[in-house]
């Protein structure tokens, strides 16, 4: 809802409005589209020629020649080259159209990373937004529709700046530097951002947290107990952010301060990290330079946990650049048809696998007991035996 409320207030804009491609292969009204049939059209070269089965309704289902909407019909290649077509438009023909391209998220890198890559090797530029994303998000939809690997999939494109946002401040500030980057500075890069479709509060932007949002990471809320307390870094992306800050309360209640830190791109986390690392390496006789992950979690940073509703490898991507012991839990395995809750707990993503895994990295630092750890295993409810999820 979010991301297609930005969509359309782009569109009413003048000026920029009119350049922008809005691009559905299926379900616009599952996305939230269908305010858009009636004041913007859908795209149809010889018009509307029948009478849609919702044309009693308000927003009914409006083909135009006029049209700015572009619905492939179940086609996701289909709709990709259209992408391809608007998102080098300004090479072509001179017009900097901005494609907008709406699809269920597994049905992206999965089924179509051949012309996603084709897109970044012609210097393609729009936004690719994978919708109902997450491996844990769509409840009951099973293997057809969870998806936990797209930003896996993701990282292998070098031009592709991949998000994962949990708020609806986080995607409009990088759908915004996406706009300034692409279209403003002439930068040949490209967007993905993974929006699912679980309905929570959305919280004011936080002071000073727009360029962390864009490099990928940002402290989100400090820890709410002070003192000489076992310290730990709780990283959460996407909507399992949810279950890392309720993971902090549990912590606090058991005497530990987890700072929650928002991760929104993982992938350029890594690359900043790799260039400074290069950098460093080719300049022996110069001051080192200093990644931003290093500079945000300073020297002698606590202990990490994160979790995602991704592959554990995602987060992992920045584990050899994390200066201090860090565990990453994620969504690895086929998806299953459940409850939210019953897939986080199966997945060991909730806020109790967050919480265990805070205090299990403590217990190997040496700052706390194992036993402190097998209680919280058996006050949270925890199966220590259940079947491993990454085979099941």
């Amino acid at each position: 809802m979010v991301m297609v409320r930005i969509l359309q207030r782009i569109m009413n804009e003048p000026e920029l409005g009119k350049l922008v491609v809005p691009i559905v292969p299926d379900e616009a009204r599952t996305f939230g589209m269908d305010a858009m049939f009636r004041k913007f059209g859908i795209y149809s070269r010889v018009g509307q020629t029948y009478a849609p089965e919702d044309s009693e309704v308000v927003l009914y289902y409006r083909e135009a020649v006029d049209g700015q909407l572009i619905e492939e019909g179940i086609t996701e290649a289909g709709a990709m080259s259209s992408f391809i077509a608007a998102g080098t438009a300004y090479a072509t023909h001179g017009v900097n159209t901005i494609p907008f391209f709406l699809f269920y998220s597994m049905f992206g890198f999965q089924r179509i990373g051949d012309l996603i890559w084709q897109n970044a090797d012609s210097r393609g530029r729009g936004f690719l937004i994978g919708a109902t994303a997450g491996r844990t998000t769509l409840a009951g939809e099973g293997l057809q529709h969870q998806d936990g690997h797209s930003h896996l999939l993701a990282s292998v494109v070098p031009t592709l700046r991949a998000y994962d946002p949990a708020f609806s401040y986080e995607i409009a500030i990088i759908v915004q530097d996406g706009l300034r980057r692409m279209y403003s500075d002439g930068e040949p890069c490209f967007y993905y951002l993974t929006v699912a479709n679980e309905a929570y509060t959305m919280p004011a932007l936080p002071d000073g947290v727009e360029d962390g949002i864009r490099r990928g990471l940002y402290r989100l809320r400090a820890a709410s107990i002070d003192g000489d307390r076992p310290r730990i870094n709780l990283f959460g992306s996407g909507s399992i952010l949810r279950e890392v800050l309720a993971a902090q309360v549990l912590l606090a209640a058991r005497g530990i301060a987890a700072d929650v830190w928002s991760v929104t791109n993982y992938s350029e986390l890594r690359r900043d990290a790799m260039a400074v690392e290069r950098w460093n390496m080719l300049h022996p006789l110069e001051a080192p330079r200093v990644a931003y992950l290093n500079q945000v979690l300073g020297s002698e940073p606590a202990p990490v946990v994160a979790a995602s509703d991704y592959m554990r490898i995602v987060a992992d991507q920045i584990s050899h650049y994390v200066p201090s012991e860090m565990i990453c839990l994620g969504t690895d395995g086929f998806g299953r048809s459940d409850t939210r809750a019953a897939l986080r707990r199966f997945f060991e993503v909730d806020a109790a696998a967050v919480t265990v895994a805070a205090m299990h990295q403590l217990a190997r630092a040496g700052q706390l007991a194992n036993a402190a750890v097998q209680e919280a295993i058996d006050d949270l409810g925890i199966d220590p035996d259940q079947v491993d999820p990454a085979t099941a």
